[in-house]
């Protein structure tokens, strides 16, 4: 069975993310329509002060967490900006599965997680029959990414120091493949 929901996981900070936008440069110069949304983290001084959202198609952003924050759920020293993770991240993923080959979903972890309308918005791309390439976090055990993991179609790749430089061309390479499976049906 080919596999369409390519998943990239493995310790804060390995480069997850960076495997991600190098798999995603791949896709766009094969010309495929990418959609959806990127999470990045945001220093100050040397520390995290929080996380950024991006929507990949309209450019919009904002913050997902922030230290200084004054509402929305505590994750360690963030609060989550539901607000946010609505009007961006799950727009971005619901935009994606109406106009675009693959949903990036960056990520599928606590913060977004902690969103009805993001869980809405990822089992709406699980059944799409899009090819979906999203980062989990390692060590949630939210039902919902433990049934992101076990799907059938689904394929898991742990980034590691040792993997993460070539990651991407793998990661790519299935990605095409997918794609190519699909445009058959």
């Amino acid at each position: 069975m080919q596999k369409r929901v390519l998943l990239l996981t493995g310790n804060p900070g390995i480069g997850k993310t960076t495997v991600l936008m190098k798999t995603i440069s791949t896709l766009k110069e094969n010309g495929y329509g990418i959609g959806g949304m990127l999470s990045s983290e945001v220093r100050k001084g040397g520390t995290r002060i929080g996380f950024k959202i991006l929507d990949l198609n309209s450019g919009k952003s904002g913050w997902l967490s922030h230290t200084n924050q004054e509402k929305g759920p505590k994750i360690g020293k963030y609060r989550v900006n539901l607000e946010n993770v609505t009007r961006i991240g799950a727009q971005a993923i619901t935009y994606a599965i109406s106009n675009c080959c693959v949903v990036i979903i960056d990520e599928i972890g606590p913060m977004e997680l902690c969103s009805s309308n993001f869980r809405d918005s990822v089992y709406k791309a699980l059944d799409s029959g899009k090819i979906i390439l999203a980062v989990i976090h390692l060590k949630t055990n939210d039902k919902l990414v433990k049934e992101v993991k076990t799907r059938n179609n689904s394929e898991s790749f742990l980034v590691t120091q040792e993997n993460r430089e070539t990651l991407s061309e793998l990661v790519s390479q299935k990605t095409l493949e997918a794609l190519r499976a699909i445009s058959k049906y």
